[in-house]
């Protein structure tokens, strides 16, 4: 993948970058493809439901309203989107086993860390727009994340 700064720098015109600082908790930093969005607070039920479907090397933008109570993902989820296609995650909340989420070739960004599992109600959204970092995330829209943050598109962007 190319870099962030560099896909910024060729595509300034169109591209957004979030403000938001994120972690870097799975083995893969740089990863990118289309947008698919759960809007969740502290209850990870969707979000688990909708890494269980083929992922297709899509990213999961994951809005969890930045809570600091309960992980979103841990281990068992990050192994289940790495088995089914999906190119990573970007969660504003936080994960667990972040040790063992670190051994697995996946994306996975979130804010900090948590031991605590968070609720399964099943409360929120699939495919809606979220936002934070003063970014608009639409499924449909395409992500790349590496080292130096989050950059948001409105489509796929030339790698080349």
């Amino acid at each position: 993948m190319k870099a962030t700064t560099d896909l910024y720098d060729e595509n300034e015109d169109i591209v957004q970058t979030c403000a938001t600082q994120f972690r870097d908790f799975g083995a893969r930093v740089r990863f990118f493809g289309p947008v698919r969005t759960v809007k969740c607070y502290r209850d990870n039920q969707l979000f688990r439901a909708l890494l269980d479907e083929p992922g297709d090397g899509a990213v999961v933008i994951v809005d969890g309203g930045g809570a600091m109570e309960s992980a979103l993902m841990g281990d068992v989820i990050a192994a289940k989107g790495l088995k089914n296609g999906w190119a990573g995650v970007v969660i504003f909340g936080e994960v667990r086993d972040s040790v063992e989420v670190g051994q697995i070739e996946f994306g996975a960004n979130a804010l900090v860390t948590n031991p605590r599992k968070s609720s399964k109600t099943g409360e929120g959204a699939v495919d809606v727009p979220v936002e934070f970092g003063g970014v608009r995330f639409e499924p449909g829209q395409w992500v790349y994340s590496d080292e130096d943050g989050i950059l948001i598109a409105p489509r796929e962007l030339s790698l080349g």
